[in-house]
C-alpha cells in the first residue's frame, strides 16, 4: 500500500506537466511520422532504406523509454532537494519502497508509450501481428535501464543537472548508439564495436527480434541490457541509502 500510494503520487507529478506528456508519449510518434515520410521519399532502387519501418518502429519504442530517465531523475531530485523527501524519511518506508515508487509509474508509462508507437507504426507499414504484445513487454523491461540511470542521477544531482544529463545528453547518446537515427551497419568499424558493448543498441535489437518472431535471438540482447540495469540499480540503491542516512557523497 505504501508503494502504491507513493507511485500514485509520482504518476500525478509526471502527468501534471503537459511538456512531459508530449516528450514521453507524443515525441516518438512525431519522429515516427517524420522519419517514415523521409523513408517514403527514398528512391525505391536504394538497397538499404535508412528508416525502414521494421527497424524504425522498435528503435523508437526503445528511444521513447529514454525519457523515463528524465522523469524519474527529475522527480527524485526535486523531492530530495525539497523538504518533501526529508519528511518521508521519517515514515516506515524503506529505500526499496521509495525506488519502487519511482519505478512503477515509469514502467506503466513505457507500456503506454511503446503500445502507441508500435500500433501507430502499423499505419506506416509495420505488420499487425501478435508479436507486438510481447514486444511491448520487452520495451518495458529495457526501460528499467533508463529508470535506473534516472534514479542514480536524481540521487546525486539537482533537477537542473538531471535535466542536462538525462535530457539532452542521454537522449542523444541513446538515439545515435541504438541505431534509431542511422543504421549501425551503415557505419561499421569502431562505432559498431562501441554500440555492441553498450546496452542501447541491444535494447532496440531485443524489441526488433521479438517483433520479427525470432524469440531465440532475444536473450543475448536482453542479457546485455539487464546486466547494465542490475549494476546501475545496485549503485542507485547504495547512493540512495546513503542519502537517507544523511551521509555526504
Amino acid at each position: 500500500m505504501r508503494i502504491f500510494l507513493f507511485a500514485n503520487r509520482n504518476t500525478k507529478e509526471v502527468l501534471r506537466d503537459p511538456i512531459n506528456l508530449f516528450f514521453g508519449l507524443g515525441f516518438p510518434l512525431v519522429l515516427l511520422a517524420l522519419l517514415s515520410i523521409i523513408n517514403a521519399n527514398i528512391p525505391p532502387e536504394a538497397e538499404n532504406p535508412m528508416f525502414e519501418i521494421s527497424n524504425l518502429a522498435p528503435g523508437l519504442a526503445m528511444f521513447g523509454s529514454v525519457f523515463m530517465a528524465l522523469f524519474a531523475g527529475m522527480i527524485l531530485a526535486k523531492d530530495r532537494t525539497s523538504s518533501f523527501l526529508t519528511r518521508l524519511f521519517t515514515s516506515p518506508m524503506t529505500s526499496a519502497d521509495f525506488l519502487l515508487g519511482y519505478t512503477v509509474p515509469m514502467i506503466v508509462m513505457t507500456v503506454a508509450q511503446a503500445a502507441m508507437t508500435l500500433f501507430a507504426a502499423c499505419i506506416f507499414g509495420l505488420p499487425i501481428t501478435i508479436n507486438i504484445l510481447p514486444a511491448i513487454s520487452v520495451a518495458a523491461i529495457t526501460s528499467l535501464l533508463f529508470v535506473g540511470i534516472g534514479l542514480l542521477c536524481g540521487s546525486l544531482m539537482n533537477d537542473k543537472a538531471v535535466g542536462g544529463i538525462c535530457g539532452a545528453l542521454l537522449t542523444n547518446v541513446a538515439g545515435w548508439l541504438s541505431g534509431v537515427f542511422i543504421p549501425i551497419d551503415l557505419i561499421g568499424g569502431a562505432f559498431k564495436t562501441i554500440t555492441n558493448i553498450l546496452p542501447f543498441y541491444h535494447g532496440a535489437e531485443a524489441i526488433r527480434t521479438v517483433l520479427n518472431g525470432n524469440y531465440s535471438e532475444v536473450l543475448p540482447h536482453l542479457a546485455v541490457v539487464l546486466g547494465y540495469t542490475v549494476v546501475i540499480f545496485i549503485i542507485a540503491i547504495i547512493v540512495f541509502r546513503q542519502k537517507m542516512s544523511g551521509d555526504k557523497i
